[in-house]
């Protein structure tokens, strides 16, 4: 082991502007008041853990500072004594040590409990037998003191020490069973307890079986000790499920949130039995709704979702769902979006009309909560579950449409786009509920106040009306929304009837203000209240149009022309039919009048006076190939999206259900339990150790077949072969830190001291602490380990120098520069997928904006994008069937997200320039939008370094 790794107990913070004091002025400080010793001790700890050996102080501070008994001296001394050498050069205890371990014999028979139970503390921490030999009889009296802090202390120095040096106290596992069975204090009894587990197992197992009845009434420390020891014996041991199982069972009842989770988890694990599952989930959803922290409620989520992807789990779950849906309650956004995920993957037709009248209590729900940042995004969610169910389940649909379309006169755009697609979606596929999707569409059409929306809806209506009073309450409602027409004369009416004196305007009385020069100014009434109340009162459609929102008009002409042509489909009367028409025909040529006048905000653009003249010349001319194409091929390209969306869906479900289901191949053996060795069980994973292992970031991945993916691929190195001191580094890559195990070889024939590792960064990354200086021996090596905290998604470097002392020699410190160590940001981004609609809105809003330029040696489309996505961890988000066939370019979008919750977006724009024969390389640009500037410009990086296919 090296210095670098000897375990750390006592961390302790150094100001670094002072001067460090002589040991002469130590010496008498130490011979002063009880004030001078405790400063003058402080200061001496702090010079030895600086590297200073201090040696003849030793003998000082035992003469004039350990008789004290001063506690704050007492405490000082026991951080003292740990940190201090305790042996000679060549290994030997010091003679000096022998005075200490007598005064610490006489504090752990001092009267004050408090001394006696730090002094067993410190005990825990010495590593020298010699030293604690003699205390042995003092420690084991310690057992019986009236004090549970002195017990509980003497009971960890007992393990520690026979863990350490057995033979010091060989009967220790039998002294703590006899402690364990006569001790009524829960922290000494948890202490005894998990002694036994690590030292003597059948021994605890022994204590268990006489109290198993009594496990619940335990204190909580000591009933997570019992279910971890549970776990052990049957993962080692199957046999011995059913002796314990009922007791894990009890423990879900047990007033810790901690221990109920524990036991839970290993419930799961110890059983596959339906109920055992369901209790567990049960106990797992009351943990989620009784704890306020979010950050709990998601991990116990997770581990519901974990439940879920086991096949034959996943029936139990199925009959919770409603028990699930009760975490709705909780106002954290993400909690309710794992939440509502985890229950429709969880949806039957047994229990989906149960969830679809609680998801339409909770929309209704949102529409009565004063408006929050999360109640839209929130009701989005709940349109989108309720969607998913209604193509899933096309009975449900029905009773949720008539709730939803409410929802499109909602100010949130998105949550009415939301519906507006379900709406679209709903009418194609169930042809039953048109006439009720109509109806409803009409009711609420007036009220709607976004022009997205309206655009859609009035799509929805030009296409569905089949019947001629529905074509005649679109027409009205139409009409109704305009308002006055024909448009350009009410509104130049309206502005020059203004000031006629029959309006009635009140004319409040001239109001005096003063401005900032300190003037007068009048403020008429009249001026300032008429432009607000003829805002009020214009029709929606005017409305838009007005504001120069011509997009809509061009798709009020195809609405109206669709209508047209099926209303003269449907009529006979040749009076009725030319009526009608030349009604559409006014509303389109007063639309066009306005947008050619100065009246609105923007003028109309010249792709919607195209459109609209198309319109009109259609509706002039009613040929049967413009009537086919209005009233069948729009909705054929809408049948065609639709099952193309959903045989991806169903695509996408068959891969997970696949990926879930266990293939056993004909000629696999069959393993038995019961017949299992048990060293052949240890291949199982251990759940506590893989916690631990994940907490301390030591998670053992499994390594890929590749041997490019293997641990010595992330080996970097940072000195020549040449250079006096060798030094090449692994970066484990640890989520939000960075782990630099770097191996220091000293190549030299001489002794290097005080040989250290400088290390400095450059981007988000923080260096958590600067490794100790090293000796190494001639042709030594040693592992220095430096950990560097990582903030962000960009791009890293770490740079440094190994600087050290040669023995001997009278130059100054020699200095090795290190090769920088660049941090590839490939480990915090994970691929993500997101609606097209997000990703557009993502788009936008974005400032950051990076472009690359393609260079690559791939000539086919596909593969270069199936490259990028793999160097970049990306997600592509463009379907298959978009990118499937061959035409000579290719646009797609990609999407990831970064362990920091950054988001990253990507265009490819790619072609293949045939004009330079069938080997030429692929062409174009990805453009990259991220929220930071690292991010984008990290992201361009990477795709730049990895655009060529290296050839292996």
């Amino acid at each position: 082991m090296t210095a670098a790794e000897n375990v750390c107990y006592t961390l302790i913070n150094v100001p670094i502007d002072s001067e460090p004091p002589s040991e002469i002025s130590l010496k008498n400080d130490l011979k002063g008041d009880v004030k001078l010793k405790t400063e003058a001790l402080k200061k001496v700890i702090i010079m030895i853990l600086n590297g200073e050996k201090l040696p003849g102080l030793l003998m000082t501070i035992i003469r004039f500072v350990l008789p004290l008994q001063d506690h704050t001296i007492k405490k000082l001394l026991l951080v003292f004594w740990e940190i201090v050498p305790k042996t000679t050069p060549d290994g030997r205890l010091l003679q000096e040590m022998i005075l200490v371990c007598d005064a610490y014999r006489k504090d752990l028979q001092h009267p004050n409990e408090f001394i006696r139970g730090s002094t067993l503390r410190f005990l825990c921490k010495l590593k020298e037998a010699e030293l604690l030999e003699p205390l042995m009889p003092a420690i084991r009296a310690c057992l019986e003191h009236r004090h549970s802090y002195v017990r509980r202390n003497a009971v960890l120095a007992i393990y520690t020490i026979y863990r350490n040096f057995e033979h010091l106290i060989p009967d220790a596992p039998e002294l703590i069973h006899d402690f364990l069975v006569n001790e009524k204090d829960a922290s000494c009894k948890r202490n005894a307890f998990m002694m036994l587990i690590h030292a003597d197992q059948d021994r605890a197992l022994d204590y268990l079986s006489t109290c198993i009845d009594q496990v619940q009434t335990f204190g909580d420390i000591l009933q997570l000790v019992i279910v971890e020891l549970i776990y052990k014996v049957c993962h080692a041991n199957p046999s011995e499920r059913a002796r314990f199982i009922r007791c894990i069972y009890n423990l879900l009842q047990s007033s810790s949130p901690a221990v109920k989770y524990e036991a839970a988890g290993t419930l799961v694990t110890l059983s596959s039995a339906p109920t055992a599952i369901k209790a567990a989930a049960q106990c797992y959803i009351d943990l989620i709704i009784k704890e306020s922290d979010n950050n709990v409620k998601l991990i116990v989520l997770d581990r519901l979702v974990e439940l879920k992807e086991h096949p034959s789990h996943e029936r139990v779950l199925q009959d919770l769902v409603m028990d699930i849906l009760r975490v709705l309650s909780t106002p954290d956004l993400e909690v309710r979006k794992k939440t509502l995920q985890l229950a429709l993957d969880l949806v039957s037709s047994r229990n989906v009309e149960e969830l679809v009248i609680v998801l339409k209590k909770e929309v209704i729900k949102t529409n009565n909560v004063t408006e929050h940042e999360d109640t839209d995004k929130y009701r989005q969610l709940l349109v989108r579950t309720l969607h998913s169910c209604s193509v899933r389940f096309p009975d449900m649909a029905a009773n949720v449409i008539p709730v939803l379309m409410e929802f499109l006169s909602d100010n949130n755009e998105a949550a009415a786009a939301d519906v507006l697609e379900f709406v679209r979606e709903a009418i194609q596929r169930f042809d039953n509920l048109r006439p009720l999707i109509v109806e409803k569409m009409l009711e609420v059409f007036h009220s709607i106040k976004s022009v997205k929306i309206y655009r859609g809806a009035l799509w929805i209506l030009g296409e569905y009306c089949s019947t001629k009073e529905d074509i005649q309450s679109v027409m009205t409602e139409v009409r109704r929304s305009l308002g006055e027409i024909p448009i350009v004369e009410s509104e130049i009416k309206k502005e020059a009837g203004e000031l006629k004196p029959e309006e009635e305007v009140s004319v409040g009385p001239a109001q005096k203000l003063v401005t900032e020069m300190g003037t007068y100014a009048t403020q008429s009434a009249l001026s300032s209240s008429r432009p607000a109340k003829k805002e009020e009162d214009r029709p929606p459609l005017r409305g838009f149009l007005l504001d120069g929102d011509f997009f809509v008009a061009a798709s009020l002409a195809t609405t109206l022309t669709k209508i047209a042509l099926r209303y003269v489909s449907l009529v006979q009367e040749k009076k009725k039919q030319n009526s009608f028409n030349a009604e559409a025909m006014l509303l389109m040529a007063t639309i066009l009048h306005l947008g050619k006048s100065s009246l609105p905000k923007k003028p109309i653009t010249d792709d919607d006076v195209d459109r609209i003249s198309l319109c009109l010349k259609v509706l002039s001319e009613c040929s049967p190939l413009m009537n086919d194409i209005f009233n069948k091929e729009c909705r054929q390209s809408l049948s065609h999206m639709l099952s193309a969306k959903l045989e991806e869906e169903k695509l996408s479900q068959k891969k997970e259900s696949e990926k879930r289901n266990v293939t056993v191949q004909p000629d696999d053996p069959i393993s038995f339990m019961q017949l299992t060795a048990k060293n052949e069980m240890s291949s199982k994973e251990d759940q506590f150790q893989l916690s631990l292992l994940a907490a301390m970031g030591n998670t053992q991945r499994k390594e890929a077949a590749d041997p490019l993916a293997s641990k010595l691929n992330k080996v970097t190195q940072l000195t020549g072969f040449s250079d006096p001191v060798y030094a090449e580094a692994y970066v484990h890559v640890n989520q939000y830190d960075i782990v630099l195990d770097v191996l220091v070889v000293n190549q030299t024939s001489d002794t290097l001291q005080n040989c250290t590792l400088e290390l400095a960064t450059l981007g988000d990354l923080k260096l958590v602490e600067k490794p100790s200086p090293l000796t190494l021996a001639p042709h030594d090596f040693a592992n220095i380990k430096a950990n560097v905290k990582v903030a962000s998604t960009e791009n890293g470097i770490i740079f440094g120098n190994v600087v050290y002392d040669v023995s001997g020699a009278a130059s100054d410190r020699n200095c090795v520069v290190l090769s920088d160590i660049h941090i590839d940001i490939m480990d915090y981004i994970q691929p993500a997928s997101c609606t097209d609609a997000e990703f557009r809105q993502m788009w936008a809003e974005f400032e950051w904006e990076n472009k690359v330029t393609v260079n690559t040696n791939i000539i086919d489309l596909n593969e270069y994008l199936q490259h990028i996505l793999k160097s970049t961890n990306m997600k592509c988000l463009t379907p298959e069937k978009a990118l499937s066939g061959y035409c000579g370019f290719m646009a797609a979008n990609l999407y990831a997200r970064s362990i920091f919750g950054e988001d990253a977006l990507a265009n490819v724009s790619i072609e293949k320039p045939i004009h330079l024969g069938s080997e030429a390389p692929v062409t174009g640009h990805i453009r990259i939008r991220a929220k930071s500037q690292g991010m984008a410009l990290s992201l361009g990086d990477k795709i730049n370094l990895s655009q060529k296919k290296t050839s292996l």
